[in-house]
């Protein structure tokens, strides 16, 4: 019997933690901040509109539809169409980009862990800047650190998937997505008397059109042309569009695999617009919780990744109870990684079993076994090792001493490269071939019966979006992204 969630409300946390993550918690609020305030929120909403709702749409009413893991959907929704059976390419694609991410996510969540033992510890404590970057330096140079907090992070994430829907996903996400709120509130709380809440609320939803508009330098200056006016830039607009799209885990095949689950009487644009809603407030709290402690502790708002793992802790090792709040937030992190890292590996779990005949403990533990053999990549990247090097390791390991290899590409690393490869190609690709699939190749009356609109005139108008907008902005973003049109 095809399991399915126990209620809509499941079906939402487990949804939303997929679509939550660390890029939720630091990016969202960077990049607000950065492209205008509240002029970048409105621009964000509105790509959200025109991608983030009509592709999720569409992705969970073709797993609700199919039943079945991403590929085998792909399968019967293709035959029932009387389309190609090589669409089942969208659901391996989707299905190798969850696993690759997941690959190094769980490095990074390794060492969010690793962080949130020390800031309890108290490490932080009346730390420099350079004490801050040292301690960073220490766990990121020592690839058995990073290996063992990788290996800690993979086997939660395996024993949560292990047990099943009923007895793992949902009892994780239930606790979890809660826990994540709560903790969140919690912060928000304290950084509301930090002393940093205004310059925070002003940084982030004050509307500067000029910083959305006009294109600036590293620096912050607007650049001018030769009659000495600001030059107009398509930049914030194609970030937003950006961010609209990955931030819902759209095109990796974890939100139609648990769109499988769904029980068919649920109104699909109904959960699809809770998700989006609870998932930007979620982006929106952590930037109320954040950017706080960095403007009470006079630090650089605009630190990019290096926010969590250098800029916070160097706040938290100077404020009041700072062990105990970095504590809270880096554990915060952990659920939004645990949380994401298991839709990540569910799609290819449920492969190996309706497929293979494989036991779910046994498909967890493979797929989770490969996913961690592919992480040691990253390990080394995080540590200054090139793909080169890390290739000529290996061939060590089977016995050959040397391979002469390109320089061109492998002196990039690995983490570079598959972070590229999917978030640059396959989840765009994905994406876009979901909304021409559901848009397109599946019959009309298939779909209007399937994603069940409460209002008729509604159908339409996703339709056009699906069919028309959604894929033209898409396809906007990744020929943007590699470089063929720059905006």
């Amino acid at each position: 019997m095809r399991h399915e969630w126990s209620s809509r409300l499941t079906f939402i946390l487990a949804a939303v933690g997929s679509a939550v993550g660390l890029g939720n918690i630091w990016k969202f609020p960077y990049i607000t901040g950065e492209y205008g305030g509240g002029v970048f929120i409105l621009a964000y909403l509105f790509c959200i509109c025109l991608i983030g709702v009509p592709i999720m749409l569409a992705e969970i009413g073709l797993g609700r539809r199919g039943k079945h893991s991403p590929v085998n959907t792909m399968l019967q929704l293709s035959r029932e169409a009387g389309a190609h059976p090589a669409w089942s390419l969208l659901g391996w694609s989707g299905m190798a980009a969850g696993c690759l991410i997941l690959s190094y996510y769980s490095v990074i969540a390794g060492e969010v862990m690793a962080y949130s033992f020390r800031a309890s510890s108290g490490m932080f404590n009346q730390q420099t800047a350079d004490g801050i970057k040292g301690i960073y330096t220490s766990l990121v140079s020592e690839p058995e650190k990073l290996l063992a907090w990788h290996t800690i992070f993979m086997s939660l994430t395996v024993l949560s998937v292990a047990k099943g829907v009923r007895d793992g996903l949902e009892k994780t996400v239930v606790f979890l997505m809660p826990a994540l709120f709560v903790l969140l509130i919690l912060l928000v709380i304290y950084a509301v008397n930090s002393g940093g809440f205004d310059q925070a609320v002003d940084f982030m939803f004050t509307p500067d059109p000029d910083k959305f508009f006009y294109a600036r330098n590293d620096i912050g200056h607007y650049l001018m042309d030769a009659q000495g006016d600001k030059i107009f830039t398509w930049k914030p607009m194609m970030v937003a569009m950006g961010h609209a799209f990955f931030t819902l885990s759209l095109g990796m095949g974890a939100i139609m695999m648990y769109g499988s689950y769904l029980n068919p009487h649920v109104s699909i644009g109904q959960m699809t617009l809770i998700i989006v809603s609870l998932d930007t407030l979620v982006a929106i709290l952590a930037g109320l919780a954040i950017f706080p402690l960095v403007f009470a502790n006079g630090l650089d708002p605009a630190a990019g990744p290096g926010l969590i793992f250098e800029t916070l802790p160097l706040a938290f090792g100077n404020m009041t109870g700072g062990a105990l709040i970095g504590t809270l937030f880096f554990i915060l992190l952990f659920f939004a990684a645990l949380s994401s890292a298991i839709s990540l590996i569910e799609p290819s779990v449920a492969w190996l079993i309706e497929s293979k005949g494989v036991r779910r403990i046994k498909a967890t533990v493979w797929v989770g076994t490969i996913v961690w053999f592919i992480g040691i990549g990253s390990i080394f990247a995080f540590s200054g090792t090139s793909l080169h090097d890390i290739l000529q390791i290996l061939f060590r390991w089977f016995g050959i001493e040397h391979v002469e290899l390109s320089q061109t590409f492998l002196k990039y690393n690995f983490f570079t490269v598959i972070d590229f490869f999917t978030a640059s190609i396959m989840l765009p690709v994905g994406g876009l071939l979901i909304a021409i699939f559901a848009g397109w190749v599946m019959h009309q009356d298939t779909t209007e019966r399937e994603f069940s609109f409460h209002n008729r005139h509604v159908y339409p108008v996703w339709q056009v979006m699906v069919r028309y907008v959604s894929p033209f902005l898409v396809l906007m973003v990744f020929l943007n992204i590699i470089g063929i049109f720059k905006f």
